[in-house]
């Protein structure tokens, strides 16, 4: 046990000594990709929870076949948020909270029904199966797990909302909805409407 400790703490520290010295090109790719990844997620049955999202552009023609109405991706893997107005003169990129595990994650093509400032939240019947401690009723306001904006689905129970809470964002956090920042999700709300597309992937 001792012992492959021991051999972890020096490859560790041999790669931040070759990092340092510029070695990184020589080292083999396995050994690069170990040492620039500087973020994981842990087993999520662990206590430890990293915050991970991934930032990179994308385009809009893999995923959509037009941008009518405007159109919103959501990609469960990097906790990503890409929306593209109809006339593709504006993009954005937020980072979400996205569901604690795969059978509270729904993907697909559904679109935006209801817009809503200062929603209500009340936990679904499986919700309250699982934590029959929850309250069946919370009022807008700094306690309500959906923020100050949310942009319901045409899945019943599913959302694109805010939350109170920033620490849930970047991670897997939710009970099957999408997450924002407060004020991330007040500007979503506001570029959106009835009949925007939305993909989750």
């Amino acid at each position: 046990m001792s012992e492959t400790k021991k051999t972890g703490t020096g490859r560790r520290e041999f790669l931040a000594a070759a990092g340092a010295m510029g070695l990184m090109g020589a080292l083999p790719a396995h050994a690069q990709s170990e040492a620039t990844t500087t973020e994981f997620e842990a087993d999520p049955g662990s206590n430890i929870r990293r915050n991970i999202s991934s930032f990179r552009s994308l385009e809009w023609q893999p995923y959509f076949a037009n941008t009518k109405n405007g159109a919103i991706l959501v990609d469960t893997t990097s906790r990503a948020l890409h929306f593209w107005s109809e006339d593709q003169t504006i993009y954005k990129l937020y980072p979400t909270s996205v569901p604690l595990t795969e059978d509270l994650t729904r993907r697909g093509r559904t679109q935006i029904v209801k817009k809503v400032v200062g929603p209500e939240w009340r936990p679904t019947p499986a919700m309250r199966l699982r934590n029959p401690e929850w309250p069946e009723y919370v009022p807008p306001g700094p306690d309500n797990p959906l923020g100050t904006h949310a942009l319901y689905l045409s899945w019943e129970f599913y959302r694109i909302h805010g939350t109170h809470d920033t620490r849930k964002i970047g991670r897997r956090s939710s009970n099957g909805c999408v997450g924002l920042y407060n004020e991330h999700i007040a500007e979503l709300y506001g570029l959106t409407k009835v009949g925007t597309q939305v993909l989750l992937i």
